[in-house]
Order: C-alpha cells, then structure tokens, then sequence
C-alpha cells in the first residue's frame, strides 16, 4: 500500500475478527489452540505460518509491531518488554562474544551501564565518541567492530548527529547503523531512510504518550530482525504483553499531531528560556542557537518535545526550581501529554562516571524538561515561579 505515515499509524497492520469491531481487539491468551496435531506440528516447524504462543506470536503485538514497521519505513519490527530489552535483544540476537561496538558518548546512562558493564561481561566491548565528531567515530573503528549505536537528538544534550554521514562511515567497514529514534520517532524523523540499518524504540515515551505502559521495539529489515531479533525473543522471553500493545498502536494513532504540539510548546519554551536572566544556556534543536540546528531542520520534522537547560547556580539551585513547581511533574520519564523535568546528573545519569557526565555535558546545574500540551503560558509560569528564586 502507499499510505502515508499518518494513515499508518491509524489502519496499519490491523485485520478485523470476523466479530465486525470497529476499534482493534487485544487478545489477551499465553497460548493458542490448534485444529489437529498436523497442524500444531506445522506451526512450530514454521511450514505453516499462524500462532503459536504468545511469548513470540500474539495478534494484538503483531499489530503494534507492523503499524510501526509501516511508519519507520522497516520491513520488520519486533515488540519488546521494554526499550532496554529492545536494546539487548537487538545486541545479543546480533553480536558475539570479542565484537565490538562504537557508541556515542552522548546515550542514556542505563545503555551505557548495558555497554559497559553487561556486554562487558559477555566480551562485547564499546568504545564511546563524542557524537558529532565523524573522524572519532571512523578512527574508533577496530576490524572486529559490527556496529555504530546512536541517539539523536541526544539525552539531554538535544545533539543532533548527522544520519546519512555515519551511515556512510559505518557501511564502508561493513557495520551496522542502529539510531535509537524514541525521541523524535517516525513522524519527525525516520533513520532507515537516511541509511541507518536499525531503529530501537523506547515505546513508553512519545508512542504512547501518556505513560501507561513500558514497552520497546527494534524496526529494520526482515533478514536482521526476524532470524535474529525475534529469535532472541523466542528463546529468552523479553516480550510485550498484549494489553501494553494494544496501548501502544491506540498511541500511534495521535502521535503525529502529538509531535508537532509537542514541538510547537518546546519551541515556545526554548525561546522564553533563552531570554528568562536565570538561565544560563538552552539546547534545543529548533533554536537558531542550536549548533546543529540547519541539520536539524533538514533531518527531522520540527524540534521535538525534549528541552534542557543550564541555570545560573549549581545543583542546589537547580534542585530549588524543581521544587518550587506545582503542576509540572518531577519524573524521569518523558513523552507524556504532561509536562515533566528531572535533573540528569542525579537521576537519568547518576550512574554514569562523572567524569563521563561532564564530557557529555551532563553538568549539576541542568534540567530537562519533557514538554507536555498544556497552555505553554502555564508551563512557563510554572517554570517561572521557580527560576525567578534564583535571579
């Protein structure tokens, strides 16, 4: 079919019951019955394509997983328990032991504890780069590397890395591109069409929008995420559950205009901040200021959701601001329809190595905050009230 994207995220990959619903059935069973014992044998040998179990096969996940395939541009997605499980399915369906990745420095700080620490274990090892800087990411490059990983925007820094270039570095030693896109998702941006070979999903952001669920998700072509993403999951069980599913692709039907609101209020945040005398710098890839900010415009759609900040103070300043808030929530989720900010150095990032943190830029006097869909004039009194304490 030729749809475009937003017609995707509301018919894609869904096929009535024979019960007639209008509004997609969840269909919420560990197992599934067969007609005679052939044709259970022929389900599980693969001759016959159907149902199975639903660790690996449920219709209600298949349907998330094929409307978001549809929208990224993917032949295949697979649905997980979370976008970390996305994360390590992904890179244990993919690598072996004494394989080597190349990261940006700039990810959250739970992926890299996953590089670091549990990869590490397994002889996978990863070499981090300033996310910007092409000549790092080629002369990191080793003959036993597979993979470049990468965020952009990145989390908090709002960094815009240019897809197409490190596509490029990666195919020519024969790597794969993974970009985790959960921060933009497809109605800005899709990285399959700027050459990435994979796309990693943190579901329980902006695709759901309303912080109900946790679930992830890896979109790419059907020879690398069905033999060995879904065959991970088949073995190892990290699996979606229907209901979230069915939360997720009732999500993705709002998502495009969600995104370009969500963009909008940024937008609007971003330039108040900028001029509000509290505040010391603002990263936004919709500000002219913004280092990437051409790229940005031509890679992704609008800006996105996420805004972060540097006030005028340390940690303690920055924490009296959090806490003079009334109506923003202090969470370190993002992609609500509510607004919702958090200090990266002792949440999100607190795990990482400060020295680690300060060359991502990861400073005590940060905050980020994930835009919500209320009156903008009421996010930024919120804001306000707080910022105005420390002038």
């Amino acid at each position: 079919m030729t749809w475009s994207e937003e017609t995707f995220a509301i018919h894609g990959g869904y096929r009535r019951t024979p019960e007639g619903e209008n509004s997609e059935a969840i269909f919420p069973t560990s197992s599934f019955a067969f007609d005679s014992a052939a044709q259970a044998a022929a389900r599980f040998s693969g001759d016959e394509p159907g149902n199975i179990y639903s660790r690996f096969t449920n219709p209600t996940v298949r349907t998330f997983e094929q409307r978001l395939a549809a929208m990224e541009g993917g032949e295949a997605c697979v649905g997980t328990a979370s976008g970390m499980s996305a994360i390590l399915s992904l890179m244990l369906g993919m690598l072996e032991s004494g394989d080597h990745i190349v990261s940006s420095q700039s990810i959250f700080g739970t992926t890299k504890v996953l590089f670091s620490k549990y990869l590490g274990k397994l002889g996978i090892d990863t070499t981090y780069v300033p996310l910007t800087d092409y000549d790092a990411w080629a002369a990191a490059i080793r003959p036993e590397t597979r993979m470049l990983f990468l965020e952009t925007p990145s989390n908090p820094m709002t960094d815009v890395a240019d897809i197409q270039r490190l596509a490029e570095i990666a195919h020519a030693h024969d790597c794969l591109l993974v970009v985790d896109n959960c921060f933009c998702t497809p109605a800005l941006q899709q990285p399959l069409k700027l050459g990435a070979d994979l796309v990693i999903h943190s579901a329980t952001k902006f695709l759901d929008g309303q912080g109900r669920c946790v679930g992830g998700a890896v979109v790419g072509p059907e020879s690398l995420v069905e033999e060995h993403v879904r065959g991970f999951l088949r073995t190892c069980g990290p699996s979606m559950s229907p209901f979230n599913a069915w939360v997720f692709f009732k999500g993705l039907e709002t998502l495009h205009v969600r995104m370009q609101a969500h963009s909008a209020n940024a937008l609007a945040l971003a330039q108040w901040l900028s001029d509000h005398p509290a505040v010391e710098q603002v990263f936004y890839p919709g500000l002219p200021s913004h280092p990437q900010h051409e790229l940005a415009m031509r890679q992704q759609k609008a800006g996105g959701g996420l805004v972060s900040f540097r006030i005028k103070g340390g940690r303690g300043d920055a924490w009296k601001v959090v806490d003079s808030l009334e109506m923003i929530h202090i969470t370190a989720n993002l992609g609500d329809t509510k607004t919702l900010i958090t200090h990266p150095a002792t949440t999100t990032h607190s795990r990482v190595e400060p020295e680690a943190r300060l060359a991502a830029g990861i400073t005590d006097n940060l905050l980020r905050v994930s835009v919500g869909l209320e009156s903008i004039e009421d996010i930024k009194a919120d804001l306000g009230r707080g910022l105005d304490q420390i002038r």
